[in-house]
């Protein structure tokens, strides 16, 4: 009885064999990569694997795999395998997380074993190791800001991976796209995807905190306008609050906290220096317009700034169209410029709780007080 059930099961798996493999063999004509990511659940199973290479090879389409098995030449023939660290280390005995000269032993000694022809390790905060077959290491470094939640960052470096080889991209920009895709994701909570606009922002910055990204945030209208579309285009909420952020203040924070909880793209008009002394009298500002830009343009809850020399924000708002506008609670919703607005065009808006005696008035009478003593 027991060896009828195992027979069962032996023809049962060999059937399910054959049909995916058959389904291989008639998608294969249309398709540009194939991708087999191994989560060692039994589907891909050994002869899988060699007849789906196999097949590819024959019809001259890329193979790549995320491998989770520590016996790689289970995948001989590849054209590129993507194990992390900790699976190479489990293959090898050579942990690449070590240093780049362990990386590139660790990588070689697949090679050697193997006929796959090109290995790409995930070496987490060590960024990735490339090496090709008659071809120098390269070593792609990391380029997540800050690491909240690795969940996710191997599919996506194989999925961007995989769709850059399968559009024609040489093997190491292939890779660079990946590791930045994966530095994105991995600056998310949870599982998490990237999007087109997220990932052209984090190729042009290097994905670095410097200087230089900040001023990436200072944006002239139409390059507001430019970076939005492609926002909206992803199907990202746009939000919109504008102010003089004089002498910025936890009143502030506060607001532009609440802003960015409510839309997944923060815009925000700073007053120029001529409109702020129109509005506040002669002696303001304190701090001219692109000092202010600056400071909110370093703030992690805001995605872009641009001063306006208008009294009020209503023509940005107009051009832009948020989905989302913002201001302190202390005005009504029919006090606030570009309302009626927003509201006819399906958008919303929201007031941000005031904080009692937290404005930049009150800093600068504090500081004359405390001056005239």
């Amino acid at each position: 009885m027991i060896r009828a059930d195992i027979e069962c099961a032996d023809d049962l798996s060999r059937g399910l064999e054959l049909k995916l493999l058959d389904l291989v063999s008639r998608a294969l004509p249309d398709h540009d990569v194939i991708v087999l990511s191994d989560y060692a659940k039994g589907v891909l199973t050994d002869a899988v694997i060699r007849r789906t290479i196999q097949l590819a090879q024959e019809a001259r389409v890329p193979v790549l795999v995320d491998p989770k098995s520590q016996h790689l030449e289970r995948y001989s023939g590849a054209t590129v395998i993507t194990p992390n660290s900790k699976e190479l280390f489990a293959s090898t005995g050579i942990d690449p997380a070590f240093d780049d000269d362990c990386a590139v032993r660790a990588c070689h000694a697949v090679l050697s074993n193997t006929t796959i022809e090109n290995i790409l390790v995930t070496r987490a905060e060590k960024g990735m190791t490339l090496l090709s077959r008659k071809k120098e290491p390269v070593h792609i470094a990391a380029s997540a800001r800050e690491v909240a939640d690795v969940v996710g960052a191997g599919d996506t470096a194989i999925a961007t991976l995989s769709l850059a080889v399968g559009a024609g991209a040489e093997l190491e920009e292939a890779a660079a796209l990946a590791n930045c895709a994966a530095g994105v994701v991995v600056g998310k909570h949870g599982t998490a995807t990237v999007t087109r606009s997220e990932l052209l922002e984090a190729l042009a910055s290097g994905h670095k905190f410097s200087d230089d990204e900040t001023s990436e945030r200072l944006f002239p209208l139409d390059d507001v306008k430019s970076r939005i579309a492609l926002w909206k285009k992803d199907g990202l909420r746009i939000g919109f609050t504008n102010g003089c952020f004089d002498i910025l203040h936890v009143g502030h924070l506060k607001l532009l906290n609440f802003a960015r909880s409510n839309c997944d793209r923060l815009i925000v008009a700073v007053n120029s220096d001529a409109s702020v002394k129109r509005l506040k009298g002669p002696a303001r500002p304190i701090n001219n317009e692109t000092d202010r830009a600056v400071l909110l343009a370093s703030l992690k809850m805001v995605d872009a700034v641009v001063i306006f020399e208008e009294d009020t924000p209503l023509e940005i708002i107009e051009s832009i169209s948020p989905n989302v506008l913002v201001k302190g609670a202390d005005y009504e919703i029919d006090q606030i410029v570009g309302a009626s607005f927003v509201l006819a065009h399906g958008g919303s808006v929201l007031r941000s709780e005031f904080v009692p005696g937290r404005s930049t008035s009150n800093v600068i009478a504090q500081i004359s007080t405390t001056s005239s003593r």
